[in-house]
């Protein structure tokens, strides 16, 4: 059975490849557009990542983050925020596991970030 990883990002080029990529790399994938859609899917999903962006409609990632953090079935979820910029990362932010940049090459960047917070061999799992 696949790892399954859940994206949640407005921006529909963005979710689209973060989408991709996760599927190249043998997850299942579920999108939202935003943390209410999100939690939404939380209630019949469940991730074994969450790669969000923060800055969305209806409830931002911080807000999504602080949900996933106070409900005990999703407070140990692997978390990948999506940030605007390098230079623009809200040390607040660090509920998160890891974060990625939307200046900066994502498919590579998302790589590094599953290794890191899904460990390699279970990563290299999914890809079987």
């Amino acid at each position: 059975m696949p790892a399954v990883a859940l994206v949640v990002d407005d921006s529909m080029l963005i979710r689209y490849t973060v989408c991709r990529s996760l599927e190249e790399r043998g997850y299942a994938v579920e999108s939202a557009t935003n943390g209410v859609e999100a939690l939404q899917i939380l209630e019949r999903v469940h991730p074994d990542v969450i790669v969000t962006d923060m800055q969305m409609p209806k409830m931002s990632g911080s807000e999504l983050i602080t949900a996933l953090k106070k409900n005990p079935e999703t407070a140990n979820i692997p978390i990948i925020i999506v940030a605007g910029r390098a230079s623009g990362f809200d040390e607040k932010e660090k509920r998160a596991n890891f974060a990625i940049y939307k200046d900066i090459d994502i498919q590579s960047q998302l790589d590094k970030a599953l290794d890191a917070v899904m460990g390699k061999s279970q990563s290299q799992e999914a890809g079987k």
